[in-house]
């Protein structure tokens, strides 16, 4: 039994890194689109890949970036946030990199591909044990006797949270 105990914490210790990376690198990109001239200077370049008002689709995507980031870095409404990065990442590689082949020194998709298979692994596997989502998990469903009984039957608050993982 101490075996898979183990092999548990290892496991969810291990989704901290991969949550960190992707959270700290779309909150870094994210952010750089909405603050200062970033609007602008990414809407232009919107505008040259044919996006109609760029600069809405810029702040679009620093929105989705900059949430996709925070999202990860605490660990709630990862499932969403990995979908956020796969939408804007997929749409980085059709728009920017396809064209330039894999390797990112040449500008290709290496590393947004790289930042897609983190989004898919958040998005099969969630936020693990250490994330804000498990800790109001938690909080809402108590300890004991009463988790027991609320995963057997859920209050709608139990299962709203259940949801959002």
């Amino acid at each position: 039994m101490l075996g898979i105990e183990r092999h548990q914490i290892r496991r969810h210790t291990a989704t901290l890194p991969v949550r960190a990376a992707l959270g700290a690198s779309m909150l870094y990109h994210g952010v750089g689109k909405l603050k200062g001239e970033g609007p602008k200077k990414t809407g232009q370049m919107m505008q040259q890949l044919g996006f109609e008002k760029g600069e809405g689709w810029a702040k679009a995507a620093g929105i989705a970036e900059a949430f996709a980031g925070a999202s990860a870095l605490l660990g709630f409404l990862t499932r969403p946030a990995a979908l956020a990065v796969l939408a804007t990442q997929a749409v980085a590689i059709a728009k920017v990199h396809a064209k330039n082949g894999y390797d990112i020194s040449k500008g290709g998709f290496e590393y947004n591909l790289a930042l897609m298979g983190i989004a898919l692994f958040m998005l099969i596997d969630g936020p693990g044990r250490y994330s804000l989502h498990e800790a109001i998990e938690r909080g809402v469903e108590g300890k004991g006797l009463r988790r027991v009984r609320q995963h057997m039957r859920p209050n709608l608050l139990v299962r709203a949270i259940h949801a959002l993982q």
